[in-house]
């Protein structure tokens, strides 16, 4: 199972990984509908190879935990795995393996998503084992202890003894003052210790229903079959009985820097900045994600070739927005080079956001960019469980599965001057948190 990766570098590895990708070049064709209790249900045929994803993704995350009971989302992608009324415990990752596929999970503030990769003879397996736990998921007590007691520790192994374990939580917690944001995906160990299992149930019922979720099958696949299978396997799951409130996009506008220092177990010291953005698929969202990849993305990125390679005050430089629901953070880090004073080189990379607040980006390297961008977003599409994360994705966040084939669009539409007014807009020093991160002395 994996979960958000709290250190570094891998941290910064898995947002660029999850952050939409997108190509003109490739149109994924799919059919959607509804069933009566409220699943939705996306197809997309591909029949190059005999293998088929299918993927449940629930429109539950980090953000709709009760605040003190924070770390459930997290719990559950765990809890998923123990089985159910029919499938024995430790039995359902077996019964994937054993039919020659894969499975995995991965959770965040927005949502959860669960997938299996099955030889495309195997689809009514795969429906089967999603449908499971849906509707009958195993969770008597001694579930619910062990899989507390594996977060937990997680937990301890991500923060407390990764290197820059911690960087999610102390940014966030100082990003955000009222949003949910301001918890980690992986939650508190005293809200889980807390818990009841009664706490953990009603967390199920209310958010792992039918009309929380999305089926999506990619690959190789009948539809008139698959829909048969759908609604045999799905069709009689009840629709829930809770009304979901979601959280709504409250953080108040920043006005003021907030400056702090963390004391951590590391070796180099390092500079976090975290300037607050726009939610994804907005318009601005574009051209901030254009603006990170002018900033660090290659070996001819600002942030590179100047701190890097020309003023060598940095180690490693980066900045990547956060693909967010709702308004969120781009986050940049910068590791300084052996004896550089991190004032400097913070004042360094103020210096080359500065230069984009100021001038337009020349030609070439727009160019460059947009070049970049069309030929990096082929990678996301060309595989199938790639493609059924995206799709499904969408229709979450968006309620538009087409914007597959659109977001591209809304990408090359970024001009010179909106990538200028986005650096004016949002990376302003009083709406950011900036973290030294230094080496405890003791």
């Amino acid at each position: 199972m994996r979960t958000v990766k709290l250190c570094y570098p891998a941290l910064f590895f898995f947002f660029a990984g999850i952050a939409p990708a997108w190509t003109q070049t490739v149109k994924v064709d799919f059919q959607e509908y509804d069933l009566p209790n409220g699943l939705h249900v996306i197809l997309h045929e591909d029949h190059s190879t005999p293998i088929v994803t299918v993927s449940v993704m629930y429109h539950v995350g980090a953000k709709n935990e009760d605040p003190s009971r924070t770390g459930f989302a997290h719990l559950f992608e765990h809890l998923m795995f123990e089985g159910s009324e029919n499938i024995p415990r430790g039995e359902y990752t077996r019964f994937v393996e054993k039919a020659g596929g894969t499975l995995n999970a991965n959770t965040s503030w927005d949502r959860t998503y669960y997938y299996e990769v099955l030889p495309s003879h195997q689809l009514a397996l795969g429906l089967w084992l999603e449908s499971e736990r849906m509707l009958q998921l195993k969770m008597d007590s001694l579930g619910i202890s062990t899989q507390k007691g594996v977060v937990i520790e997680e937990i301890k192994e991500r923060e407390e003894n990764q290197p820059y374990g911690t960087i999610l939580r102390e940014t966030f917690i100082r990003a955000f003052t009222v949003h949910p944001y301001k918890t980690t995906v992986l939650g508190s160990p005293d809200h889980l210790r807390a818990s009841s299992d009664e706490d953990v149930k009603s967390f199920y019922r209310k958010f792992y229903v039918p009309g929380n979720a999305v089926v999506t099958l990619a690959g190789d696949f009948d539809p008139k079959s698959a829909k048969s299978l759908i609604k045999k396997y799905f069709g009689d799951i009840p629709s829930g009985k809770s009304t979901i409130i979601r959280p709504i996009a409250n953080e108040p506008v920043k006005t003021a820097e907030i400056r702090d220092t963390v004391w951590d177990n590391i070796q180099l010291p390092a500079i976090i900045q975290a300037y607050h953005v726009p939610a994804m698929g907005t318009p601005e969202y574009y051209a901030v994600s254009l603006l990170n990849t002018i900033l660090s993305d290659g070996q001819s990125s600002r942030f590179n070739k100047t701190l890097v390679d020309e003023k060598q005050l940095a180690l490693q430089a980066m900045s990547v927005p956060l693909p967010l629901e709702h308004p969120g953070i781009t986050l940049a880090l910068l590791l300084p080079n052996m004896g550089t004073d991190l004032s400097t080189l913070e004042a360094a990379a103020d210096q080359e956001i500065a230069r984009l607040q100021q001038e337009l980006i020349p030609e070439e390297e727009f160019q460059k960019l947009k070049n970049s961008i069309e030929a990096g977003m082929i990678g996301r599409l060309a595989g199938i469980e790639g493609r059924a994360e995206l799709l499904a994705t969408a229709y979450t966040y968006y309620k538009s599965t087409s914007s597959v084939n659109t977001e591209i669009d809304k990408y090359l539409s970024v001009t010179r001057e909106d990538i200028r007014e986005a650096a004016r807009k949002y990376f302003r020093k009083d709406n950011r948190v900036v973290l030294y991160y230094l080496p405890k002395t003791n």
